[in-house]
């Protein structure tokens, strides 16, 4: 059972932050695309805006595939928490912990459940034991 729930927490992580990348890159689910999203990220000082964008969209969409394929959870779970990290430092930090109030909360149970997962592994329905062993 637990393979089974490491695989639930990885797939609903993983391709919601697949989601979360197309929407910067791509303007996908009600997003921004590349353009708006780093027009944000200037408004916030967040520069090259646009670069940005691009770089924090590759690391949402490619840490989320690795973490819901199961794939070098280290990677995935550095490149998740990081995004994570930055939302706090720059967006969410100065509101307190409350996701009411537009605090860090959210963001901080990414960030826990993404590194606990690496630090446990990707359990069995993966492909890093499908790969690896």
């Amino acid at each position: 059972m637990m393979d089974i729930g490491l695989l639930l927490i990885r797939l609903l992580i993983g391709l919601l932050f697949i989601g979360h990348g197309a929407q910067k890159l791509f303007g996908m689910f009600g997003g921004h695309g590349v353009k708006g999203t780093g027009g944000f990220f200037e408004s916030i000082g967040i520069k090259p805006g646009v670069m940005m964008a691009i770089l924090a969209g590759l690391a949402e969409l490619i840490g989320g595939a690795l973490f819901a394929a199961g794939l070098f959870m280290p990677v995935a779970a550095v490149l998740i928490a990081g995004t994570m990290a930055v939302a706090i430092i720059k967006v969410h930090g100065t509101n307190g912990l409350w996701v009411t109030e537009n605090g860090y909360e959210y963001n901080l149970v990414i960030i826990g459940t993404v590194i606990g997962i690496a630090l446990i592994g990707a359990g069995n329905y993966s492909l890093n034991t499908l790969i690896f062993g």
